[in-house]
């Protein structure tokens, strides 16, 4: 009855277009429940999880060296075009839900936050040591339309951002940050069960 209802729901090519998507998730990542085509995964290190998985078309999923991990919790929804790549590690939990165009990223042709010749705006970018810090993300998050992802970022269980923001420091748990970069603006009250804005006392 169900497989007649979601025949209904897509039309014939639809269906017939679904099926062969499962079939090559099944014979990539065959935890996942569904990744649509056209998709990229290029695995040189491991990919851990991915029970219950969907996404959208044209997703990419790097995974750089012998040593990087990316850990993928249940029942993580993605949108289109979403990238996700790991020089070390990137973790993300249960229940994640992402818009369109989100980008994470462990790493960056050389690091800012230091001194050194090699990180010199007169080297070419593509000649700078790669620099790689661990993301977390939580269960439950929900990253929006266009967000970015910046390397040694955690962002909390139960936080939001919101789309086209640019994360480059952790957000604590449940929490909604916005913007570029990302600053948090509300925080859920247990007590009074509501979004309640960071300045109100």
């Amino acid at each position: 009855m169900m497989i007649l209802f979601q025949l209904r729901r897509y039309g014939f090519w639809g269906a017939m277009r679904a099926f062969f998507d499962i079939l090559f998730t099944k014979l990539t990542l065959p935890q996942a429940k569904i990744i649509r085509r056209p998709f990229y995964i290029r695995n040189i290190g491991s990919i851990i999880g991915c029970k219950g998985m969907s996404a959208g078309p044209n997703l990419i999923m790097d995974v750089l060296s012998k040593d990087a991990t990316l850990i993928i919790g249940d029942n993580l929804a993605v949108n289109h075009s979403v990238h996700i790549g790991a020089m070390s590690k990137v973790v993300i939990g249960n229940n994640v839900l992402m818009a369109s165009r989100v980008y994470i990223s462990d790493h960056s042709h050389g690091s800012y936050r230091m001194d050194g010749e090699l990180n010199a705006p007169y080297i070419p970018p593509n000649e700078r040591p790669l620099y790689s810090e661990e993301i977390k993300i939580g269960d439950n998050c929900w990253l929006g339309e266009g967000v970015c992802i910046l390397p040694g970022v955690t962002i909390g269980a139960g936080s939001i951002i919101g789309a086209l923001s640019v994360v480059n420091r952790d957000i604590p748990a449940n929490s909604i940050a916005v913007g570029a970069p990302a600053k948090v603006i509300k925080q859920w009250d247990q007590e009074t069960l509501c979004w309640k804005s960071v300045n109100e006392s």
